[in-house]
């Protein structure tokens, strides 16, 4: 088992993680970033950003890049596709153990671990992800300006983006898999009411269709059985959001939706260890606002390394 010691472990390297990796290493702290896949999180599904300050447009794979190769740069160690296969976060000293062959230790850790968003999980959704199929309304909706779009939903998120959309879109149309929705019934009325949207009740996407890009969609009715082909031109997934927490959840506070529960600071449960980006109990879930949470969590966790310089550490 080789062992690798670090002032500050960030488990995640998402923008949120990342950011925590620039202001760590910049500030002269002996930082890793571990990642269980390629670097750069859900930003890296983004085909274009358009609102990220200072940047007039990017591709979400690009800003990873940038992002990552500043963290290096400053003497960030980052270590990408691994796998998490042991956690001990309750001690002065937290242990990180990875591919069952590899421990790394430090004083403190940042849970950046993102998250992802509910999929339909049927055929071409992974192919047209950023080519088509979106699952941000905010990020993306200017990129279907004068064009058809799907909403897939019924919640709160689905019809509230949906009303959003149709400042941008031609036509909107919501498909849901009930006759009823789950959301307000104030935001219920707004889109009934709005002229540009439709809707298609007790329904499916099946499967998604085209060549470069998303060009069509099969619909099925779940009353009838019957299936038709759509035209589209983009389609916007809001079912839900899933937070990468199921590691911590027997070590971590965690919220009914599984989201980890941090005090102003950033701080979990536990002493040392802070959480950071879509991981945790927020409300807005982007890259601006993943970049403001690596930033809190990196100048708390330096004053927290501050305080305990002249207390033992644990082994």
């Amino acid at each position: 088992m080789r062992k690798y010691d670090f002032d500050v472990i960030v488990l995640g390297g998402g923008p949120a993680g990342l950011t925590a990796g620039i202001y760590l290493s910049r500030a002269r702290v002996d930082t890793a970033i571990l990642n269980e896949g390629t670097v750069g999180g859900q930003t890296v599904l983004t085909h274009e950003i358009a609102n990220y300050p200072g940047v007039e447009n990017i591709n979400g794979y690009q800003l990873a890049r940038i992002m990552k190769n500043q963290a290096i740069r400053f003497g960030c160690t980052v270590r990408s596709n691994i796998k998490v296969t042991g956690l001990a976060l309750t001690g002065s000293l937290k242990k990180i153990e990875i591919n069952n062959k590899e421990t790394y230790t430090a004083k403190a850790v940042i849970i950046a671990s993102g998250g992802r968003s509910r999929t339909l999980n049927v055929p071409g959704e992974e192919k047209f992800k950023g080519h088509g199929i979106s699952y941000c309304a905010t990020c993306d909706g200017d990129f279907f300006t004068d064009q058809n779009i799907i909403v897939v939903g019924g919640g709160n998120s689905a019809l509230e983006e949906a009303v959003a959309l149709t400042k941008y879109a031609k036509s909107v149309t919501v498909v849901h898999q009930f006759d009823h929705f789950q959301a307000f019934p104030h935001a219920v009325k707004e889109a009934k009411e709005n002229p540009k949207i439709n809707f298609i009740m007790e329904s499916e996407i099946i499967e998604f269709l085209g060549s470069d890009k998303l060009e069509s969609v099969k619909i099925i009715d779940k009353k009838t059985g019957n299936v038709s082909t759509m035209k589209i031109d983009g389609v916007f997934i809001l079912i839900g959001y899933v937070p990468n927490t199921e590691i911590f959840k027997e070590i971590i506070e965690l919220n009914e939706k599984n989201e980890i529960i941090v005090d102003e600071n950033l701080k979990t449960n536990i002493d040392g260890v802070y959480a950071a980006g879509d991981s945790i109990q927020k409300k807005y879930r982007q890259i601006t606002t993943a970049v403001a949470d690596g930033t809190i969590a990196a100048l708390n966790t330096i004053e927290y390394l501050n305080k305990q310089k002249q207390e033992p550490v644990e082994v």
